[in-house]
């Protein structure tokens, strides 16, 4: 067996369309295209969400909303996630994303109020709702905002 005598495997290939070679090649005339019409011109292709001159749907529908470049998202705890900490655990967004309760940092942790916190905790975190707060300085924990 030498380089020059390789071949691929039987079937494994297949010839290209040779197309607008004459009517001996199957493909003359039209080139496959059909007859006249848009897609049988050269360079005849329609661009996505063309309409066929209609008002796309894109500029009939109103434009609406804003999202402000300065927006700060922060991940979201509820109390009843902070039960699986011990008593005078010291909990902020480092112990929380190592617990797997928090994925991503994002720009800060608030607490929120949903549920009932049973333990002594102390809690950092960027923002608090006012309830969250009552609620864990009434079981004894401590609250401080960074």
């Amino acid at each position: 067996m030498e380089l020059n005598t390789l071949k691929p495997a039987l079937g494994a290939t297949r010839d290209r369309k040779r197309i607008g070679r004459g009517p001996g090649s199957g493909h003359g005339k039209t080139s496959t295209k059909g007859h006249k019409g848009q897609k049988a011109r050269s360079g005849g292709s329609i661009k996505a969400g063309f309409e066929g001159g209609q008002m796309p749907l894109q500029r009939r529908l109103p434009k609406r909303g804003f999202t402000p470049l300065s927006r700060t998202e922060y991940a979201v705890v509820n109390l009843k996630q902070l039960n699986v900490f011990e008593d005078g655990a010291i909990i902020d967004i480092q112990v929380l994303m190592e617990r797997g309760i928090v994925k991503k940092g994002l720009d800060g942790l608030k607490i929120l109020a949903d549920g009932v916190l049973d333990r002594k905790l102390t809690v950092k975190a960027d923002k608090f709702s006012s309830v969250a707060k009552e609620k864990i300085t009434a079981v004894g924990g401590t609250v401080q905002e960074i």
